[in-house]
This record gives C-alpha cells, structure tokens and sequence, in this order.
C-alpha cells in the first residue's frame, strides 16, 4: 500500500511530505487508519540524530491512535471501527526471557521500534495516513477517553505507569517527581490516580498552580537549599523526567530508607558522578525504567479510562511539525503536541 507521511530526509532537513510503501496486511494484522499522532521528545531527538543512530528516509511517530479498518483472518481481539492504539513497538522476538514475561521492551534482541528499527528492514511511524501492526501489539482505547489526549499515553504514560507499577506505588506511599513536562504531568496524573502523596520538584516557582492542578499535594524548589533540606529522608520514590544530563546528587538525600529515584527521561552519562555516600548509609537506589510491555501498556490505558486521566495536549497540523519541534526546545507546550492526521490531505 502506497502512503503518504512526513519524513525527515536527513539531520538537518526539515520534514516534509513523504510517499513510501506499507505491507499489505498478513493473517495476524491489524490494518489502522491513524487519526492522531502524540509528538515526543525521541522524534526531536531521532529526526535530528542527536542519538547518532538515525536512518533516512525517517518518519517518526510513536504515540498513534486511530481506528481499524480491517483486520487478517487469524486476528480475534479487534474488529474493523475498533478504536486503537500503537506505541513504540511493533514486535519483539517473542522468545526470550523478558518477552515470556510480558516485557518486551527489554527483549534480548532489541524489541522492533515503530519507527527508525535497528534490524535492517525499515519502519515507518505515525505521522502518516495509517499503519499495519500484528494483532499482539495493538492496544485497545478504552471507551470515554478522548483520542486525541490519549495518544501520548502510548509513550509518556506508559514510561512513568510500568515503574510506577514496578515499584508497587499506591495508596501511602510517598512518590516526588522531578520535572514537568511531557513525562512528568503525566508522572503528577498516575501517581496522584494510584492514591499516593505526590511532590514536584521543579526550578521554576510560577510552575505551583499548574502542578497542583495536575495532581501535586506540595512543591519544592530543587533551587531553594533551605526547602531541599526540609524534604530529607521524606520519599519512597522519586521519578526524574528529565530528559538532559543534569545533577541527580541533591535529589538522594530527600530519599527515604530502602528509596528509589528511577530515571525515565534521560539516557547517557550523569555528570556530576553520582556520590555512593547517601545510597551506602540509607540503602538508597538509583534505577533505570523503558517505556513498559504490550500488557502493562493495556492496563495502563484501562486505568485511565478508568480514572478519566489523559494527557494536557496542544492539537496541531502536520504542516506545523517543523514549528512544533522548535517549540519543544524552547519547552513551549503544555503539556504534548498531537497531530490531528486529518490534515495530511488537508
């Protein structure tokens, strides 16, 4: 099937519209006409191969819902109008340990990404008229969601559900969030859905309003020494979204016994080293947590429709791609760009 998209042609090209081919449809299939595509920071980062792993033609995409239009002969959990989503894996190996175990981003050969995939055939993402993804890593969008806030579920929801989950927060616990963007008001939303007693940690004082509106209880200027020395020894669990290098050294102290800070933002050396000095004497841990598996991603929609929780989206044309990432570099959007796809053919 010939589709139209948008494609980055190179690290310094502008994306623009693209024609490239999709396989027809297999038994297992689910063949979906994409009507919104949630815009993450990893397209920005992937388009411009701030990674140094990029393959052009590339079109980017990651956080897609949109509706069946048919389904192959062996497929029986979705039917054609259905209302569907696709995240950042297509496939995986199905074989392996972490597969076996429902955590297929952690597959030992490198689950297949959505778009931009590692293993030598080409994916093409969700910024383009639809998609086919085998039955096993399509999800279902619960009714009552609006779709379009749904779409960065797919990613920015399910990086801050799986650890949230991993690390059994609920109901007492005591969870802080570093950073408020695309991740963390979605970290705010689930941590506050899940019953615990959120914080914000954050440099920006006109930041307050917004992040009680999201779920926080209290705000602490990680800039303000004389606040980061009152929240010692006070958290559970710290999720940091912040998607640069920066300095995790002050967040450990504000860790309780046995606490967890867990970087979901942010791949690559941490600069300044980290001091061993409040992990040893408080059994304090720094983790590590990617996206969540196709079962996890399910239950994590499934509670939001639940809860009635979605993203704080900006709805934007595909013709306004280009403006849009320059708007993420200047942290313009509160709190994620979703492309209404209608406007390809616009």
């Amino acid at each position: 099937m010939n589709i139209l998209g948008y494609a980055a042609e190179s690290a310094d090209s502008a994306l623009a519209p693209f024609r490239f081919e999709r396989r027809d449809p297999r038994p297992d299939d689910v063949a979906i006409k994409i009507l919104y595509c949630g815009v993450c920071h990893s397209d920005l980062h992937q388009a411009r191969n701030d990674w140094n792993n990029s393959t052009y033609p590339m079109v980017p995409g990651h956080e897609i819902i949109g509706r069946v239009t048919a389904v192959g002969s062996a497929v029986s959990r979705f039917k054609v109008g259905d209302a569907v989503g696709v995240g950042c894996m297509v496939d995986s190996c199905r074989q392996c340990a972490s597969c076996k175990k429902g955590l297929e981003q952690y597959c030992v050969q490198f689950p297949i990404v959505t778009y931009n995939d590692p293993h030598g055939t080409p994916t093409y993402g969700g910024y383009s008229e639809s998609i086919v993804v085998t039955e096993s890593f399509v999800l279902k969008v619960p009714d009552g969601l609006d779709l379009a806030a749904a779409a960065p579920l797919l990613c920015a929801g399910i990086t801050t559900w799986s650890p949230l989950r991993h690390w059994k927060v609920g109901k007492g616990s005591r969870v802080a969030v570093v950073g408020l963007g695309g991740l963390g008001h979605m970290a705010l939303k689930l941590a506050k859905g899940l019953g615990a007693d959120v914080t914000l940690f954050t440099r920006s004082p006109g930041k307050e309003a917004d992040a009680r509106r999201l779920g926080a209880d209290r705000i602490v200027l990680s800039t303000d020494a004389a606040q980061m020395s009152a929240a010692g020894s006070q958290f559970d669990f710290i999720i940091d979204t912040v998607p640069y290098a920066h300095d995790v050294n002050p967040y450990l102290p504000t860790l309780a016994l046995d606490g967890t800070l867990v970087l979901v933002g942010y791949i690559g050396g941490i600069e300044p080293a980290l001091n061993s000095g409040p992990m040893v004497f408080a059994r304090r841990s720094v983790a590590g947590s990617l996206i969540g598996g196709i079962a996890e991603t399910q239950e994590m929609l499934d509670f939001c429709g639940e809860h009635g929780i979605a993203s704080d989206i900006e709805v934007i044309r595909i013709q306004d791609i280009n403006e849009a990432y320059e708007r993420m570099l200047k942290s313009d959007v509160k709190y994620r760009f979703v492309i209404d796809m209608s406007s390809i053919v616009a």
